[in-house]
């Protein structure tokens, strides 16, 4: 089983910049990927971004150039830094992440830190 905290969220204004953290603990081998989704009211979750183990990273267009993700594998952490926000980034952003454990690779999700942008 895999705990995740995440930490971070807030209010900011148009333009600030805001980072995001999620911490894994537990019981597992390794961790594969990590990532980051939101859920904005009245919408579906959608992919932030995403990093492999090995480091390589995907983003959704939307936020391309504005965020980045990463990661310390020591700490079994991931991070989202967010600049340049905007109000439609306003959502609740969950950590994703897939750790193999006895068996087969599992998924688990955080529970959500409430971003907030004002205009």
């Amino acid at each position: 089983q895999v705990q995740l905290v995440e930490s971070g969220g807030g209010l900011v204004q148009a333009g600030g910049s805001l980072r995001l953290s999620c911490v894994a603990s537990g019981m597992f081998f390794s961790i594969n990927s990590m990532g980051w989704y939101r859920q904005a009211p009245g919408k579906q979750r959608e992919l932030v971004g995403t990093i492999t183990s090995g480091g390589s990273r995907d983003y959704a267009d939307s936020v391309k150039g504005r965020f980045t993700i990463s990661r310390d594998n020591a700490k079994n952490t991931v991070y989202l830094q967010m600049n340049s926000l905007k109000p439609e980034d306003t959502a609740v952003y969950y950590c994703k992440v897939v750790a193999t454990g006895i068996g087969n690779p599992r998924t688990y999700w955080g529970q959500g830190t409430q971003v907030t942008v004002s205009s």
